[in-house]
């Protein structure tokens, strides 16, 4: 997921994207009412760790965990990877990690723990492994008395099924990742205007942060944009973040675009560019 924040623009916040990839403590709230904190687990192979779901809805529901696998793009979105299209590296992810329960019914207001773990086999090569927990609400079923029928014919009931997804990446050995910005731009559209960006990556595993854009004379930054990943699968990735007219008019000129680690991952300074932007 990615948040976007505007200097005087002090609830503007946009999501991007499937996503949903943050180690933050901050929780995502996918539709049908269920919270899910952290949005992004990273594992060493040796721990596990917990997901919190919460139903923050006025009535019970009940929610599907399963592992899916996912592949970013070269526009920076997350496509379904099917069991006979999935790697090497993808199947390992899925079979290594573990989780329970895999079916929960939560009351309103009512936490409930996912406990996740990896069993690892001998010999895993080094590497950044990754899989998808989904949480998928699973829709109430309808009496016969509560549909009307048609008065010939029939009719066909559409059931939205809502559901939320967040990174579980496994990591082993000692890996390493740098980034680069380049071409960055201002674009207009049917939807608006955005910032858009290029986010190259090199190494051994994923980059994630948060892009600060900052100019000369001004204390704060013009604009944040937090939860930006680019995925081992990927060199290279288009960043595009609409922005309001008012946040565009401020861009203009010359920023400077950083890229850092959230600060729970220490906070450091992952890559840096001046630009000029017109």
């Amino acid at each position: 997921m990615t948040i976007l924040g505007f200097k005087n623009l002090s609830k503007y916040c946009v999501a991007l994207g499937a996503l949903a990839s943050a180690t933050l403590a901050t929780p995502v709230q996918a539709a049908g009412d269920l919270l899910v904190a952290p949005t992004r687990v990273v594992l060493d192979g040796q721990r596990g760790t917990e997901v919190i779901l919460n139903n923050i809805g006025a009535e019970t529901a009940t929610y599907r965990i399963s592992l899916e696998l996912r592949r970013m793009t070269s526009e920076g979105r997350l496509k379904d990877v099917s069991v006979e299209e999935a790697n090497e590296i993808e199947q390992a992810a899925k079979n290594m990690i573990r989780y329970a329960p895999r079916r929960v019914t939560l009351p309103p207001n009512q936490p409930q723990a996912i406990r996740l773990g990896v069993r690892a086999p001998e010999g895993l090569a080094d590497g950044e492994y990754r899989a998808h927990l989904l949480f998928r609400a699973i829709p109430k079923a309808r009496s016969v008395t509560d549909q009307q029928s048609p008065a010939e014919g029939f009719s066909i009931a559409l059931t939205p099924i809502y559901g939320v997804t967040i990174p579980v990446i496994i990591r082993q050995g000692n890996l390493q990742a740098t980034a680069a910005i380049a071409n960055g731009r201002l674009e207009q559209d049917e939807n608006g205007q955005a910032f858009t960006f290029d986010l190259s990556r090199a190494g051994e595993r994923s980059t994630y942060g948060e892009i600060r854009v900052t100019k000369a004379g001004l204390s704060e930054p013009v604009m944040v944009a937090r939860g930006i990943a680019v995925y081992p699968e990927i060199n290279q990735r288009k960043v595009i973040l609409p922005i309001p007219a008012e946040v565009a008019a401020q861009l203009k000129g010359k920023v400077s675009v950083e890229y850092y680690e959230p600060i729970n991952a220490g906070g450091g300074l992952i890559a840096k560019t001046d630009m000029v932007l017109r």
